[in-house]
């Protein structure tokens, strides 16, 4: 299958303008992706046709989105290789960690037991453990990172002992663009008995993603990372750990029998989806995994590799700029410094030639101590983007070590 990935621009809307009279270069698709007409037009949709609350209307235009919301259930089910049970809706994976967090590990962990994360994790996988811990007595450790940028495994073995109950890392790093090796390290916590979660917000849109091949428990992701609106995103949790978790939050929809003194729970993902959700947001990322589908990941995955390896094969010979991350096993992303340059301030010039790239912290503020900086530029790129925007954007880089040389 040969795609033009050229000709896909023309599906984003917005891609199609220019920012202080210069073209618009998009390069901050880590933070949120864009999105395309058949996204945009799916959204308008069903505001325009079947605007209604689910599954408790017994008329045509509840019907019609209930119908919508359930099929769309099943597209993200399938787009993970998981069962329609296993998949709730969320805001995102901020929430699905925060969900996992507080209605499995208050019920399951206790004083001396272990959550063991990685040191590149962002914030959303570490401050919902740090909570958790605080309300049940666990201990939270994590896996420390290589100067290069990677898991340091030689640890491993010491950190990953039966007393980890749940082992919780990110798939991509947002912020060093590693990959790390999930399949690898799902299976050493199985060997000693520990829960699995996977950060997927980096990975879900640019890669082939199976959890029942990774074997992970537990698998969050975004919608908006995924060219899906903000406010949306999904959940995998496996059948068999779903069927004994208790709700995070109560309301209505989640219940079979509500009484003043008890309350009786729906099964599946009914349990965790209290009160009216976002319907369209979830319809609507079906619409956005059926527009990945069909280019295939596979596809993506690829495309963004050549992307990641223009660009950091052109940013190397910009004096004064420094990569982080890994040679190998990156995704679509490099974080980078420049002698003589406040990241913000970088971010700040560039915006004025219609380049937009991210400067600050990225939500790893752990990380960046680790690599002795405060903050760092991004730049992250999707399907949509080209080579062309790369060399562009070495073009301002270049202009700018000027601007900012000492």
């Amino acid at each position: 299958m040969t795609i033009d990935w050229t000709a896909i621009r023309n599906d984003f809307p917005i891609l199609q303008q220019e920012v202080h009279g210069h073209p618009l270069i998009y390069f901050d698709n880590a933070a949120t992706s864009q999105k395309p007409y058949q996204v945009i037009e799916a959204l308008v949709g069903y505001y325009e046709r079947d605007n209604a609350n689910v599954h408790r209307g017994l008329h045509e235009l509840s019907g019609r989105a209930t119908d919508a919301y359930e099929e769309s259930r099943r597209k993200v089910a399938g787009y993970l290789g998981a069962q329609e049970q296993e998949i709730i809706f969320t805001r995102g994976t901020t929430e699905g960690i925060n969900l996992v967090a507080q209605s499995w590990g208050r019920t399951n962990l206790k004083e001396g037991d272990v959550i063991l994360i990685t040191e590149m994790e962002h914030h959303s996988n570490l401050v919902p453990w740090q909570m958790v811990a605080l309300q049940t007595g666990a201990v939270l450790k994590h896996v420390p990172v290589t100067d290069g940028g990677e898991l340091d495994l030689t640890e491993i073995d010491s950190l990953l002992t039966e007393q980890v109950k749940i082992f919780a890392f990110v798939h991509v790093s947002n912020s060093l663009g590693t990959i790390n090796p999930a399949k690898e390290l799902i299976a050493k916590a199985k060997a000693v008995g520990a829960l699995t979660l996977l950060d997927g917000a980096q990975s879900a849109g640019h890669m082939p993603v199976d959890v029942k091949d990774l074997d992970c428990d537990f698998y969050a992701f975004s919608g908006h990372k995924m060219c899906a609106p903000t406010g949306i995103g999904a959940l995998y949790i496996r059948e068999s750990v779903l069927a004994d978790m208790q709700p995070w939050q109560g309301g209505g929809e989640m219940i079979v029998r509500v009484e003043f003194g008890k309350s009786m729970y729906k099964e599946g993902p009914a349990r965790f989806e209290a009160g009216t959700p976002d319907i369209a947001g979830a319809i609507v990322l079906g619409a956005a995994v059926d527009y990945l589908e069909a280019l295939g990941r596979d596809h993506i995955f690829q495309h963004d590799s050549e992307l990641v390896q223009h660009a950091v094969t052109r940013m190397a010979e910009i004096e004064g700029v420094k990569i982080y991350g890994p040679a190998a096993s990156r995704g679509s992303l490099v974080a980078f410094s420049m002698a003589g340059a406040h990241p913000h301030d970088l971010t700040t010039y560039a915006n004025s030639y219609g380049l937009a790239l991210r400067g600050g912290h990225h939500c790893t503020q752990p990380l960046m101590r680790k690599m002795k900086v405060a903050s760092t530029s991004r730049a992250s790129f999707y399907f949509y983007n080209t080579k062309e925007e790369i060399d562009r954007m070495i073009d301002i880089l270049q202009d700018a070590r000027k601007f900012f040389a000492p």
